[in-house]
Order: structure tokens, then sequence, then C-alpha cells
């Protein structure tokens, strides 16, 4: 069998999603289409690219997160550096080191772009704020004149990934023929921050009108992250201490409230022990912890699982969703 599945975004606690990957292997299920937002983006691109779960363990196990957090020397003085930076690049970190590590990691299994993958086998969401607006990848890429087929998953994972003033956004110059008539110097830009700002769970990515008979159905799966950091509270000194506990409080707070009961039967939930999305430090022992957590949680999931359930309880969905609709344009 095999699922298609959306990774949630959790920043750190995205190493519980690899343990996930895991259980499905042992399972024996393959996955056909996959989907994320911010760490969801990274497991979610590497599963496309083609690792398989003990590559993602040994990743994990040998990569310093705290890495991540680059900054030149000029910007690394006490508050004032930060506070340079800030104004001046528009995030306290730069997310050159992820872009270039994803890409690496890509490279290896000979993946660099959207076209060396199957069609709609990787979605990647992020946020345009300029233009106010979510962002599903590489699709939608083509507004700006850019060419899907050829644009860099990595890229693409670093616009997923670019917490707001924590990373520096990405910044993309749309192509002469998107301009609008009349747009400044200034409005040709567009800047591309996390998904999670607009959807931190996509759920409904794969979700179609009809309802394929069971034995060519391909079931959605949801992998959450769950847990908000209780017991860790975020210590406020100063404006950039409140800036990371005001978007680690804003990611986090994606809970299970913004599961729907009807959504439930597609969603595994993942115990993320109180871990914090901004955790770069994260120590060996929290890192297997939430690995282990995501096994775990997928086994007993699957252990109830069965397709025939979720084909009921999936067409009960949509039909939900169809009345909504029709209701609304009444």
């Amino acid at each position: 069998m095999k699922i298609n599945a959306v990774f949630e975004g959790g920043g750190v606690k995205g190493i519980a999603l690899a343990g996930a990957v895991s259980a499905v292997e042992q399972l024996g299920i393959g996955f056909h289409q996959v989907a994320g937002t911010s760490s969801g983006a990274i497991i979610a691109s590497l599963v496309a690219a083609g690792y398989k779960s003990e590559e993602l363990k040994q990743i994990i196990e040998a990569t310093p997160f705290s890495t991540f957090l680059q900054r030149s020397r000029i910007f690394d003085t006490k508050l004032i550096g930060p506070l340079a930076r800030l104004f001046i690049k528009k995030g306290l970190y730069s997310g050159e080191a992820l872009e270039h590590w994803i890409y690496n990691l890509l490279l290896a299994k000979g993946i660099r772009t959207f076209g060396d993958l199957k069609h709609n086998q990787l979605r990647i969401i992020a946020s345009d704020i300029s233009g106010r607006k979510l962002l599903v990848l590489p699709d939608d890429i083509a507004q700006y004149g850019v060419d899907p087929h050829r644009f860099l998953i990595a890229k693409a994972v670093r616009m997923s990934t670019s917490i707001p003033y924590f990373f520096d956004p990405v910044v993309i110059r749309k192509a002469p023929d998107k301009r609008l008539p009349g747009e400044s110097f200034p409005q040709q830009f567009v800047y591309i921050v996390d998904g999670a700002l607009l959807s931190n769970f996509p759920l409904w990515l794969f979700d179609t009108p009809e309802t394929p008979a069971l034995d060519k159905m391909i079931p959605t799966i949801g992998f959450q992250l769950v847990g908000r950091g209780e017991g860790k509270p975020n210590v406020i000194y100063g404006p950039l201490t409140m800036m990371k506990a005001l978007f680690s409080t804003m990611l986090d707070a994606h809970d299970e409230r913004y599961i729907q009961e009807v959504n439930r039967f597609r969603t595994i939930k993942i115990p993320t022990m109180g871990i914090s999305v901004t955790e770069f430090n994260i120590t060996e022992e929290h890192s297997l912890q939430l690995f282990e957590s995501g096994q775990k949680a997928t086994q007993a999931f699957f252990a109830k699982w069965k397709l025939t359930d979720y084909k009921q309880k999936y067409m009960t969905h949509v039909n939900r969703k169809t009345r909504t609709s029709q209701e609304l344009h009444q």
C-alpha cells in the first residue's frame, strides 16, 4: 500500500517526523506523494528524493543544528549587532547554511530541481507576505516568472523554513512580464517566509471532489506535531527575546484544535515532549526521544487503521465540505 503524506512544520521538533517515516517503512507502506511545511518540508523533500529512514536517522545524528544559526561577525556583537541585522537583513540569522545543507543532501541522490522528480511528487508550502497569499511550490512560483520544473527544491525548503525575523526572508524579483504597469522598483520584489504563517498542516492538499474506488484509493495521512513546550517558558529580556518568543508561540499554537473531528481519522498525533520550535541546540538525548516518539505514535495509529474505514470517513468528509461550499454560495 502507498499513502500521500503531509508533514506538519515545527522547527527542530521535525526530528520526530523522521521517526514516523521509519515506522511507515517498517510497516511496509510506501509514499506516493508527499508535502510539508517548514521542517515538514525538509522531511518531505528527503523522502521524495529517496532517503530511507535509517539514512534520515544518521543525518539527524550527524547534524549540529546550531550551525544553521549563522551571521557574520559584524552582526554578532552583543545586542547592537542582532538589532542592526534585523534592520538591514530582516532576520536574526541567514538561512543560507540550511539551504546549502539540504541542497547537498538532495544532490547526493541526484536531485536538484522539482523537474528531477515525478509530477506532483513533492509539494512545499510557503507564505508570500508581499502579496499576502499562500504558495504551493513548485507550481505557484510560476506567478513570478520562474519555471517550476527548474526551481531548486533547496530554495523552496529555505522559503518554507524561514521563520519570520528569526531567519532572513527569501527575496525574489518578479520577471519583467509578471510586473504590473507602474510598479516601482521596490514593488518588483517579493518577500517569502515560513509557510506555517498560513498553513502549517496542509492536510487539504491532496483532497479531490471525487472518491476513487477502494482498490485505487491512495489515502492521505497527516503527521502532526503536538505539545507546545509547557514547562519551558519563553524568558523575555528585551526586544530580541520577545520577538523570538512571539514567533515560537505562533508556530507552537497550531495545536490539536486545528484538526477538526472529521479529520482525526487521517491524522497521526506525535508528542514532542515540550521541545521548542527554535531549540537548535537540542541534545542528542532529546533528539533520539523525538525520533522514537514519531515511531511509536505512527505504529499505534496504523495498528488500528483500516482502509475501508478510511474510505467511509473520507466520503463523509468530502460530502460535508461540498454541502458547506454549497451553503456559502446560496
